[in-house]
């Protein structure tokens, strides 16, 4: 076990503070979904795609949740 505090563990998390929901509607608007099926190949995002169908995928399917998770560390995002 860690001597550091679970807060300043989740510092370093660089998904710390945003939720599931908040990273497939970036990587869809960034990507757009015929993209993003292309660079992950699973079926919520290929066949009749919504951010509410992926969502329930993801949340059941951790080696989904994992890839997706990595692209959006990955992708550069322009700020504002």
């Amino acid at each position: 076990m860690s001597d550091q505090p679970k807060d300043n563990q989740q510092k370093n998390n660089p998904l710390h503070g945003l939720s599931l929901e908040q990273i497939v509607t970036a990587l869809e608007v960034h990507y757009g979904w015929e993209q993003l099926g292309e660079l992950i190949n699973i079926r919520c995002f290929q066949s009749d795609p919504s951010i509410k169908s992926s969502l329930k995928f993801l949340r059941k399917t951790p080696w989904a949740r994992t890839k997706v998770e990595e692209l959006y560390l990955k992708t550069r995002f322009q700020t504002l």
